[in-house]
Order: structure tokens, then C-alpha cells, then sequence
């Protein structure tokens, strides 16, 4: 199996989208939760919107990359809840994420047919 420079660039995509989705739920959260500013709505929406974008940069069945795509964002929740929210992640946490990752590899490099 070899990667190619296509998936490499897939998979940093996914990053990015997954990080601006994550955004666009995290600040609505800040402002319902934490009574902080209203005006977080409007990177919210934009990131949300960026989010949605992003997605659809994508060549192949939009199922496909949804499925693979949930494995990418799962762990980048995770790397949130440690980098952001300064929780620690469980054991349990890591191995979660990274059968996560093995799932998007599995989909996303598998061979493709015609």
C-alpha cells in the first residue's frame, strides 16, 4: 500500500475541517454555557459555513467522506478536550480515537474500484 500526495492532502483537510467544525460548535457553546459574548455567534457561523465548504472539496461520494472524515474528528475532539478544555485525555479516550483513525485509514486507503 502506498500513499500518495492525493490522500496525504485528504487527510490534512480533514484536520482543518474537523478544527473549524469543532470552532463553529465550541463558541455557541461558550456563549450558551458560560454567558459569554453573543457576538461569538458570527465566527461561529463562518466557521460552520468554512466547515461545510471544506467538505465539499472533496471528489468522491459524499458518504464516503463523511464516514472517513468522522475518524479524523473524533480524534481532533479529543486533542481539543486536552489542548483547549486542559482535560487530560483518558486511556480509554486515546484507544477510542485511535480505532477511530484505524476506521478512516481503512475507508479512505482501501482500493478503489472502477
Amino acid at each position: 500500500m502506498s500513499i500518495d500526495m492525493f490522500e496525504i492532502k485528504t487527510v490534512a483537510l480533514f484536520f482543518v475541517t474537523a478544527l473549524s467544525e469543532i470552532l463553529g460548535c465550541y463558541l455557541p457553546y461558550l456563549w450558551l454555557k458560560e454567558n459569554k459574548s453573543p457576538w461569538l455567534l458570527v465566527p461561529a457561523a463562518i466557521s460552520l459555513a468554512l466547515f461545510a465548504w471544506l467538505l465539499s472539496l472533496h471528489p468522491t461520494a459524499a458518504g464516503r467522506v463523511y464516514a472517513a472524515y468522522g475518524g479524523i474528528y473524533i480524534f481532533v475532539a479529543v486533542m481539543w478536550l486536552w489542548v483547549v478544555d486542559g482535560i487530560k485525555p483518558s486511556v480509554w479516550d486515546l484507544t477510542g480515537s485511535l480505532i477511530a483513525l484505524c476506521g478512516m485509514a481503512v475507508i479512505l486507503f482501501a482500493p478503489k474500484h472502477g
